[in-house]
């Protein structure tokens, strides 16, 4: 059986007037961890919550890969960046999280 990666679901609230500039950032996160050999070929999805946070799904390669990513300096300046343009949170913190069927907009697949 193959040794599976490690999902993960990331939520970004964009600063005030950044939210083209997070979705720019989106755009290439998963492109440049797949670069890196960090993340797997799996099709990250970018969601779009009612309250305008994005909502990323995306496979780490494995735990050890997630830790190399945080030693990485391309990987540091992308997340310097990130902290820029957004805050981050977690999927209770949004407006819908308690919605059986919680609804959101797709943006995007990288």
């Amino acid at each position: 059986m193959a040794t599976m990666g490690v999902h993960v679901v990331a939520v970004y609230k964009p600063r005030e007037g950044m939210e083209t500039r997070l979705l720019a950032e989106t755009e290439q996160h998963v492109p440049v961890l797949r670069r890196l050999g960090l993340a797997t070929d799996t099709p990250s999805m970018v969601l779009r919550a009612p309250d305008g946070s994005l909502v990323e799904h995306f496979e780490w390669v494995s735990h050890e890969a997630i830790a190399q990513a945080h030693e990485h300096p391309e990987v540091a300046s992308m997340w310097a960046r990130y902290e820029e343009c957004c805050t981050y949170g977690s999927l209770a913190d949004l407006p819908n999280a308690g919605s059986l069927f919680a609804e959101f907009e797709h943006v995007g697949s990288y």
